[in-house]
């Protein structure tokens, strides 16, 4: 799973700069975008928790 969710972050970072310069461009109030920015943000860190959750604690 760490590997597919490293690969779903770069796809919603990626969104994160296209979708509000193209889809959410027409929408003339803030929070059309604010509304993406923070789901955006929610998924990632979904995901870093999956991608991370693969991670041994005792290897010092």
């Amino acid at each position: 799973m760490s590997k597919t969710a490293i690969v779903l972050i770069g796809v919603v970072v990626l969104a994160c700069y296209v979708v509000p310069y193209t889809l959410l461009s027409t929408v003339a109030a803030w929070y059309g975008a604010f509304l993406f920015w923070c789901a955006a943000g929610v998924a990632i860190i979904i995901l870093n928790i999956l991608a991370t959750s693969d991670f041994e604690g005792d290897e010092a």
